[in-house]
Formats: structure tokens, C-alpha cells, sequence
């Protein structure tokens, strides 16, 4: 529909409230006593209270000349404690010009509860507004956000210029009513009225609210009314223009038209369209052109540097990022709130530990800190850089949060191991806050992490009733949260409602290779071929995968070779990872090692770890070591890889290299995580942390399984403390398991019907000694028990497990 012929469905009249801000809370105005507290606290010494009170005295008869000096001086209290001082007679003696100067000094001051005050003398002494006074309460009531009264002034003013038609349509553009703030601009060129038309105030924000909503349409009848109206050459409204039509709608031709177009009208000295020139070509990656543009501006402000710190960062260009911006610190030119968010950014993609604590210094230093961009940026800074305390302590000095805000902490708790925080810290943001789809799918993960099946389903739930899980990433984090908790029924009934992209399938191909279930995979795979979805990397990773946990080499082999000529898909690292994994598992090391030696790129940390995880398995201790060396010359901060050969160690009964890689690790302060067990029990997540003695029912437990124990030696199977060869493989199994899971499956032994299955997520592998119990409890108890630790599902039934007793502490 033309913007232009768009009736205006709501009426003017101030007794009408806005239907697009009835969820705005409307500011009541305080009552005097309670804003002479307020004052008070920032009141004057009493001997200068003496004095003021007695020159008040002098001024009763002519308030205005007082209150006007007042205003000239900044006292704001002085003014607002006066005002509340006298009787009523003395306040309808106050002109429109001395509420005009308090008005203007409350939006100097952003004092909204001082503005709600005055608004409401203002209301009580006039009908109808002036537009001088109505002027000044819009601006006021626009820059505090306060648009549910700025809505209300404009309806009781008598008179409106395109100034109260500009504000009032910045304020909703500003506010993210982009729909109301372009349709405002229609009412306005139907109801303005004889000599209010647009200026060179109203395109710019019409033209960039047309670009958020990325309306091509309205955008092209707002450029056919800049023509109309002669605006064509303002500056301001070319820089809209640039904006709308070549960064937001992506037309890179018609961009470098409009640049022939400023240079011919030789606009190209303002500084102002060179910075949006530079915007334009970063958003099209087009770096040398806006280098060349960033080279041509003579006095570069802080707007130029960030727009190619920000250009830089929003393409992958971290280091380029960082790099400008050292070039102007030199240059002596303050950042401000964009750029800081900018580079923390980049220095979060780089690692630049060291620069983003400056930035945050910085920042504090400098206030900057205050505005919720740089906030967030620091808490995306801090958690990705595994620094989440630090990000804790950002997010809780944050006195209003937003979704950005709970998002990013929800988020980084979840990329550092702490889920369940997470999930608490979820259902504090929803009492004052709808989450938006990045949280959801943050959520998501974290309950796939901890296994909160019953937490992800109430998510399902949410997003179904809110008519989210059609659309973008959300229904594959959903697919993948069922998958994740071992429920592939649901996540098979999900697959069937979504949209089958490639990511979906490989969320399933992924589900069956976790499980081993090479046969299945491979079933999905050809059905994924038949569905004409076109595979890529990582669904060949993920089949691989399947194959060799299910010990189908030829199967896997053959998915290798025609990977790249009939699926057009090239062979990487990981692929190559698994091809010796796939070799080594089933006892063909020479060949895998013969693989790593041949391949056409150099071979990375993770395909020498599958080779000495097959030496493992096989008990290849120089083939084994000699892989190691490999992988600590690239990577020797791993906990994992040192894992792996301690088992190598301790398999081939050679304690005393396992004591000395033990003395290596503590010397290098390597350590690992203490083992963590979640379980859900009726809707509610229990954490067990490895030697955990303070859960409410810890004697329960305890009692419990030393029954299993005692079962366990009468038939013959090693107990906890005799399922080694000696202390020392009993005391890496503690280090690297750490036995938290037979907590949590003992809870849930006990607080769950008879018969119902046990499912239960860790955070560790899972080692020989709780393998055996787990199987020999599904026994005795007739339970399936199903454990996932970091790589792999083990599904415990009859006293057998799903991995075939193979696998089940290897790494993946």
C-alpha cells in the first residue's frame, strides 16, 4: 500500500491512548512529597538552604523571573522544591515561557520524574497546548522514552509544525516502531495541515526506518518524495539514500552509482557521506574500495574509524579490526560506544585477552561502560574467552538488562561448561523479559548438554505457541536437543514437521554415529540422496563416524573414496581423522598409520589422537608413543591426549611411564574438570559432583550402592575399590571418570517408579570400573540405564551394553 494514501486508523485526540503503546507503562506523576524527598538528597548545605529560602521570599510575587533564573543556573531541584513550596494561587501565575525553560532543563538533565511532575502542572493549567510548549514537551518526553506521553501531548497541541511531526516520528523510529514511525509520515503529508511538509530532518529517519523494516517498496516511494520536495541534494538525506538502497537491500551496482553521482556533485569532501560510502562498500566486502574512500577523508573523526573498525570486524577481519583501531588511539581520536563494542568484539574472535581488558578499563574510565552495547560486548568478551566470572560480574553491575544482556550470559555460561546456571539463570529473565530466538536456541543447548529433557520440551512448547518453530535455526536446535538427550523417537517426529534442510540430516546422522548405529546411518544417508539434499562435510564426517563404531570398514571406505567424485564433496583433516580411526579400531594400524603419511595436507593433532587411541585399543606402545610425540609437538595443553596415552600405559601394565606422564601433567598445571552427573527427576535437573557428600539423601545413596558393591564381590565382579590393577590405575580412573554417575543413577534408583529407565548425562568419560557397575546394576534392578558422557551413548540393558563393551572409554 502507498504510504502517501495510508488512512490513519487512530485518532488524534488525546483522550484516545495509542493502541501501538498500550504494553508502555504510562509514568504517573509522583506526589510532591514524594519528590521533595528525592531533592533533598541532592539539597545544598543547610546555611546555603538558609539563604535561598529567604531570597524565595522576596520572589512570591514574581515566580516566573525566579524560576527562570533558576533554570539559567542548572538548579533543577531548587526549581522543582520551589514549585512543590507554593500554594496553588502562585502556580497559575507561571507563564508558558518559565514552564518552556523547566521543560528544556529536565531533558538536559534526563530528569523523568522531575518532567512527569511539571507534565502534570502543565496538564492542569492548559487545555490545550501552544506549539512552543507542546515543542518542548515533545522533545522532552522523546528523549526520555517516554513515548506514551509525547503521544499525548501531540494529540492536545493546538498547532503543529513539521518540527512536532520530525520528533515525534524520530521517537518511534528510535524506539523500534518502525511500521508507526512510517506511518506517522504518511498522516503527516495528509493531516499536517497548510506549510508543514518534510524537511531535510524527516527523510534521513523515514528512509532508515524503511531500511529496518527492509520495505524496497516504501523505500522507493520515500526516494520518488525526495525528489518531489527537491531534497535530493542534502547531504543527510544522500547519506539515507546510500543507506537504505545499497547497504540494506544489498544492491552493490546501484551503490557504486550513487558514488559516480556524489563524486560528480562533488559531495565527496563531506565527511559525513564518505563515511557512508565506507559503510556501503564494507558491507559488500568490497575492502579496497573502502579503504580508498577512508584514505580521501581529510579530518578522519571517530565516525570514520569506526565505521572501518566495524567494517573490518562484521567481515572476519578480526586482526584488521584491532589494528585500525591502535592506528586511532595514535591518532589521538577518543573511541566511542560503537567502537569499543566493535573491537571487543574482534578481540574476542582473536583471543586479544590483554587488549580487551584495557577496552573494558577504558571504558569505566570514561563512562562508556553505562551503554548497554559495550556491556554486552564485554560479556561476550569475557565468556568466550573463558573468563565467565568476569562476565558475571559485567552482566550483574548492569542495572536495566535487556534480551541482548540475559541472552549473552545465558549463552556464555553454556560455552563454559555451566548449563545449569544457565537454566536458572533463564528463569530469572523470563519474569520481566520474552526471550528472543537466540536465547531459545542457547537454551537448547545447554539442556542437550545436562540432558534437561523435560526443560527443552517446555521450550518446544513455547516456541509452538508462539508460531517460532517453522522458521531460521530453531528448529534444528530442537531437533538437535532431542537427539542430544537420547530421545530419537521425538527427534524423528520433529524431523518430520520441519523443514529437511542439510543441517537437519546431519543432526540424525549424527544421533546414529553417537549410538554406533552404522547400518541406520547409512539407510538415513541414502534417503538423504533421494530427497535431492545435497550432502556436505559434515555429513561425511558423521557417517564415517557411524562406520567405524560400528566396525564397517569396507562400508566406510567407500563412502571416503567416492566422497569427492560423486558428491563433489573434498576430503578435510577430519575426514581423514576418521579413515584412521576407522582403520586403527578395527586393528589395521599399519594402514592407518600408512593413511597419516600419504595425505595430501599435514596431518593435525586430532589424526595422530585417533591413531594412539587404536594403539590403545591394541596395545601398539611404540607406534603409540611415536604418535604422541607428534601431537604434543603441535599440542601439549590437552588433557585429553595425555589421557589416552596413560591408558596406552596402564593397558600394556607399564605403571612406571604412567607415574611419570602423572608427575609431567601436575608439573605443567594441566588439570581436568572434577566429574559432574546431571539427572531429571520429575521436571527438576540434580547436578553430583565426583565425592559429593552434601546432597540432602547422600546417605541414601551411599547405602545403596554399597549393597551393589557387596552383590558385586559375592558374584565375582570387581567392586569399586578392586576393579584395578593397583593404586595407580585406580587413581587415574578417579582423576578421569571420577565415578559421579553411579551417584546420579543411584538417585534416580530411588526416587523413580520400578521399572522406569534411567537417564543420566556426563560431563567426563566413563571409565572400566563404573561401566562394569552400570551394567551390573541394569541387572540386578531390570532397568535400562542410559549414561552419555562427552563422545558417546552407552545404553545399559540386561547387564550388556549398547557399545559392545568396546569403545566405552575411548575418546572420539
Amino acid at each position: 500500500m502507498a504510504v502517501s494514501a495510508k488512512t490513519p486508523p487512530v485518532s488524534l485526540n488525546s483522550d484516545h491512548l495509542n493502541p501501538h503503546f498500550s504494553k508502555l507503562s504510562n509514568l504517573k506523576a509522583q506526589n510532591f512529597a514524594q519528590i521533595i524527598s528525592k531533592n533533598n538528597q541532592f539539597s545544598l548545605k543547610k546555611s546555603y538552604q538558609n539563604s535561598l529560602l529567604n531570597s524565595t521570599s522576596s520572589f512570591t510575587t514574581d515566580p516566573n523571573s525566579y524560576l527562570t533564573q533558576l533554570c539559567i543556573q542548572n538548579e533543577l531541584n531548587q526549581a522543582i522544591t520551589f514549585l512543590t513550596s507554593v500554594g496553588k494561587e502562585l502556580q497559575n501565575d507561571i507563564e508558558e515561557e518559565t514552564f518552556v525553560s523547566l521543560v528544556r532543563l529536565c531533558e538536559f538533565k534526563r530528569a523523568s520524574d522531575e518532567a512527569s511532575l511539571i507534565y502534570s502542572l502543565v496538564s492542569n493549567l492548559f487545555t490545550h497546548l501552544s506549539l512552543r510548549l507542546g515543542n518542548a514537551l515533545l522533545s522532552m518526553f522523546v528523549r526520555l522514552g517516554n513515548l506514551s506521553d509525547a503521544w499525548y501531548v501531540f494529540g492536545k497541541m493546538a498547532e503543529r509544525d513539521v518540527f512536532s511531526w520530525n520528533v515525534l516520528i524520530g521517537g518511534y523510529a528510535k524506539n523500534g516502531f518502525l511500521d508507526e514511525a512510517i506511518e506517522l509520515y504518511g498522516r503527516m503529508l495528509w493531516l499536517g495541515g497548510v506549510g508543514v511538509r518534510p524537511d531535510v530532518y524527516t527523510f534521513p529517519c523515514v528512509l532508515r526506518a524503511c531500511g529496518g523494516l527492509s520495505n524496497w517498496e516504501w523505500g522507493r516511494e520515500i526516494h520518488a518524495h525526495v525528489l518531489r520536495f527537491g531534497f535530493e541534494a542534502d547531504i543527510d538525506v544522500v547519506n539515507s539514500l546510500i543507506t537504505i538502497r545499497c547497504e540494506v537491500f544489498g544492491d552493490e551496482k546501484l551503490g557504486r552509482a550513487v558514488h559516480g553521482y556524489v563524486a560528480k556533485m562533488e559531495y565527496g569532501a563531506e565527511d559525513s557521506v564518505g563515511n557512508s560510502l565506507i559503510q556501503m562498500y564494507s558491507s559488500f566486502g568490497r575492502w579496497n574500495e573502502a579503504e580508498k574512500v577512508f584514505s580521501r577523508i581529510e579530518c578522519k573523526d571517530v565516525v570514520s574509524w569506526t565505521s572501518m573498525v566495524s567494517g573490518y570486524n562484521n567481515n572476519g577481519l578480526a586482526e584488521k579490526a584491532v589494528e585500525t583501531y591502535k592506528l586511532m588511539e595514535l591518532e589521538g581520536v577518543e573511541p566511542d560506544e560503537i567502537t569499543i563494542a566493535s573491537v571487543l568484539s574482534a578481540c574476542a574472535s582473536l583471543g586479544s585477552v590483554v587488549i580487551g581488558i584495557k577496552l573494558h578499563e577504558l571504558a569505566k574510565r570514561t563512562g562508556l561502560i553505562r551503554y548497554l552495547m559495550v556491556a554486552n560486548a564485554l560479556i561476550d568478551f569475557y565468556s568466550k574467552r573463558k573468563c565467565i566470572d568476569k562476565a558475571l560480574e559485567v552482566f550483574h553491575q548492569i542495572p536495566d538488562k535487556d534480551v541482548v544482556s540475559w541472552t549473552s550470559i545465558i549463552l556464555g555460561l553454556q560455552i563454559n561448561n555451566r548449563s545449569f546456571e544457565a537454566l536458572i539463570y533463564f528463569r530469572q529473565m523470563k519474569i520481566n523479559l520474552t526471550p528472543n530466538d537466540v536465547t531459545l536456541i542457547s537454551l537448547l543447548s545447554a539442556c542437550a548438554r545436562i540432558g534437561a529433557l523435560m526443560c527443552g520440551k517446555e521450550i518446544h512448547a513455547h516456541v509452538l505457541r508462539n508460531g517460532l518453530g517453522f522458521d531460521g535455526f530453531l528448529p534444528n536446535a530442537i531437533l538437535d536437543m532431542y537427539v542430544r538427550c537420547g530421545r530419537m523417537k521425538p527427534a524423528n517426529n520433529q524431523f518430520k514437521t520441519q523443514k529437511q534442510d542439510v543441517a537437519s540430516w546431519n543432526i540424525l546422522l549424527t544421533g546414529h554415529a553417537e549410538r554406533g548405529q552404522g547400518k541406520l546411518a547409512m539407510d538415513l544417508f541414502h534417503k538423504m540422496i533421494e530427497s535431492e539434499v545435497r550432502p556436505n562435510e559434515i555429513t561425511f564426517v558423521a557417517l564415517l563416524c557411524a562406520c567405524s563404531r560400528s566396525g564397517m570398514v569396507k562400508g566406510g571406505l567407500q563412502y571416503f573414496n567416492t566422497m569427492e567424485s560423486e558428491y563433489y564433496v573434498a576430503p578435510n583433516v577430519k575426514h581423514y581423522a576418521c579413515v584412521v580411526d576407522l582403520l586403527g579400531r578395527s586393528g589395521k594400524l599399519d594402514d592407518a598409520y600408512e593413511i597419516i603419511q600419504k595425505m595430501p595436507m599435514k596431518p593435525d593433532a586430532a589424526i595422530w589422537g585417533a591413531l594412539l587411541n587404536a594403539c590403545r585399543i591394541h596395545r601398539r606402545v611404540e607406534l603409540g608413543e611415536l604418535a604422541a610425540r607428534h601431537i604434543f609437538g603441535m599440542d601439549n595443553c590437552s588433557v585429553g591426549y595425555y589421557m589416552l596415552l596413560c591408558n596406552l600405559y596402564s593397558d600394556s601394565g607399564k605403571w612406571d611411564e604412567v607415574a611419570k606422564l602423572r608427575k609431567t601433567m601436575g608439573e605443567m598445571g594441566l588439570s581436568i574438570d572434577p566429574g559432574c552427573t546431571w539427572i531429571e527427576v520429575k521436571g527438576k535437573v540434580h547436578a553430583f559432583l565426583s565425592g559429593d557428600n552434601f546432597h540432602p539423601q547422600i546417605r541414601e545413596i551411599t547405602a545403596i550402592l554399597e549393597r551393589f558393591y557387596e552383590k558385586m564381590k559375592v558374584e565375582g565382579e570387581n567392586d569399586k575399590n578392586r576393579s584395578f590393577a593397583n593404586e595407580v590405575e585406580a587413581s587415574k580412573a578417579d582423576v578421569f571418570c571420577g565415578h559421579s554417575e553411579r551417584l546420579a543413577v543411584a538417585y534416580g534408583l530411588i526416587n523413580t517408579s520400578p521399572g522406569m529407565p534411567i537417564w543420566v548425562t556426563k560431563n567426563l568419560y566413563m571409565c572400566k570400573s563404573c561401566h562394569n557397575t552400570m551394567k551390573f546394576i541394569s541387572k540386578v534392578v531390570r532397568r535400562e540405564i542410559s549414561v552419555r558422557d562427552t563422545k558417546c551413548f552407552h545404553h545399559f540393558k540386561d547387564g550388556s551394553c549398547s557399545c559392545g563393551d568396546e569403545g566405552y572409554w575411548q575418546l572420539f
